[in-house]
């Protein structure tokens, strides 16, 4: 199984990163190695996360770590992780078209 970032994926991880080194460097590299970590993890349990709520697709899933969802595609030989946002914020639809 091979693990996949979109570039939207790793654009919003910088910008999460950016964001909290601003008050905390140390911090900020912290949890985006966590939350790489955490994607690694898939590569043997793809279904680990549970099914996006919003979408109720069987192969779009997510990990919830903190204050932050981890959203990633199934497919046959590959792992996508589509993106990482605040877990406040909801997944659309239209932000999946976007990917």
């Amino acid at each position: 199984m091979k693990l996949i970032w979109t570039k939207e994926s790793l654009i919003n991880l910088q910008q999460i990163e950016d964001y909290i080194s601003d008050n905390n460097p140390d911090a900020a590299f912290k949890l985006t190695d966590k939350l790489i970590s955490l994607t690694n993890v898939l590569i043997k349990f793809p279904r680990k996360g549970r099914i996006v709520p919003e979408l109720l697709v069987e192969n779009i899933r997510e990990i919830i770590y903190k204050n932050y969802r981890i959203v990633y595609d199934i497919k046959k030989s590959s792992i996508t992780i589509l993106t990482v946002f605040e877990s406040h914020k909801l997944f659309s639809k239209d932000d999946f078209n976007k990917i």
